[in-house]
């Protein structure tokens, strides 16, 4: 089994992150507080709540190097929390939202952080020294819906989003006197902020979850129709690939590799998928153990199967026959997996291990390493 830890901290997590050392980890447990609990002589200790936000936590991002977190809320609000002693202290970003915000993510140089909305917008804010507040720029009229997911190339420039309008979109984010002019290469080189460098139409259907791989080469997102779609040479002619699968949707994604990518969704199982020699990305397998259904559930079993004609037939080409057994959704995790992490790297930037967290409750720590049919992707 390469889980090696399951942690059930609530009832129902809708997002997580790790403090720079791995020793603590922040959580919102389906409600307007974010809980911190440290690690101590093998046992998970609360240490802090952070009590600012009115509705439900959205979005948490924990700084590596800066050691900040940042929050966004469905009160259409985001506070940027410093340590100062022994407690955090909230500092409010003026977001100029009139929908939630969904999601929040640091830029690697962490001098900038995004913020999808159900406003159609994306908000970048940034550090202002001479007022000491953190204000925000908003890309706006680009989004036909809901922003779900953000994710930053590693250049600190370009910033991916997908949204419920089915379509993953890249902009540049560059800021005068934030960003320097060096950092602006490829297909950023001379564009403003807010400019869309590339649309990409691939998706039919909710577009979740989107990460960039270490080298920012290789970009990849989800869609609630069953299918992970990887996109090469982002600018004006991208080269894309889609995978099709049987299994339920998927809501978030993990490059652990230039090779490899972990994805999980309401099928309560992280699924790996990998590249070939040629660059053919395609499903490898399911890394947590899954129990076959009994034979007595036969609703279950026709649903299975409707559900993988619609989507696995037309994408390869399979018979009515080929349609594998039901399956039961159990596993480590017991509903919607919502958020997976990098919890450690090798000496090459390889993800040996990461965290998962769901509505279930529970935020359980995956290990690579011993995954034998899965190095030479590493």
């Amino acid at each position: 089994m390469s889980a090696i830890a399951v942690n059930q901290f609530a009832q129902c997590i809708t997002c997580h992150a790790w403090s720079p050392d791995h020793s603590m980890v922040a959580f919102c447990p389906n409600n307007n507080e974010v809980h911190i609990y440290r690690l101590s002589q093998d046992k998970w200790e609360k240490v802090h709540v952070l009590e600012k936000h009115d509705q439900i936590v959205s979005g948490i991002d924990w700084s590596p190097r800066s050691n900040r977190i940042v929050t966004a809320s469905h009160d259409r609000n985001s506070y940027v929390w410093n340590l100062e002693g022994s407690e955090w202290v909230p500092t409010l970003v003026i977001l100029r939202l009139n929908r939630a915000a969904l999601c929040v993510q640091w830029s690697p140089k962490e001098n900038k952080f995004a913020v999808g909305s159900g406003a159609k917008t994306v908000c970048i804010c940034y550090y202002e020294q001479e007022n000491n507040w953190w204000v925000s720029k908003l890309i706006r009229k680009r989004h036909d819906s809901s922003v779900t997911s953000v994710a930053w190339h590693p250049n600190n420039i370009l910033l991916a989003t997908t949204s419920a309008d089915g379509k993953c979109r890249i902009f540049s984010t560059f800021i005068k006197g934030v960003d320097t002019k060096d950092s602006r290469t490829g297909p950023s080189s001379d564009s403003k902020f807010g400019e869309q460098i590339v649309q990409l139409d691939l998706s039919f259907s909710w577009a979740f979850g989107v990460k960039w791989s270490p080298s920012g080469n290789t970009l990849a997102y989800v869609g609630h129709n069953s299918m992970i779609y990887f996109v090469d040479e982002i600018g004006p002619s991208p080269l894309a690939q889609n995978v099709a699968f049987r299994d339920l949707p998927l809501r978030d994604v993990l490059f652990v590799s230039e090779r490899m990518v972990i994805g999980v969704g309401y099928d309560c199982n992280p699924m790996v998928f990998a590249a070939d020699e040629r660059g053919i990305w395609s499903f490898i397998r399911f890394l947590g153990e899954r129990k076959t259904i009994s034979s007595g559930s036969k609703y279950g079993s026709q649903f299975s199967e409707a559900f993988g004609k619609l989507y696995g037939q037309s994408k390869h080409g399979l018979s009515n026959d080929a349609v594998e057994p039901s399956r039961s959704r159990g596993g480590i995790h017991d509903n919607c997996i919502n958020c997976i992490l990098p919890f450690r790297l090798s000496e090459i930037s390889t993800v040996m291990r990461f965290s998962t967290s769901g509505l279930d409750g529970k935020v359980v720590i995956w290990d690579l390493e011993n995954q034998a049919d899965l190095s030479e992707y590493l």
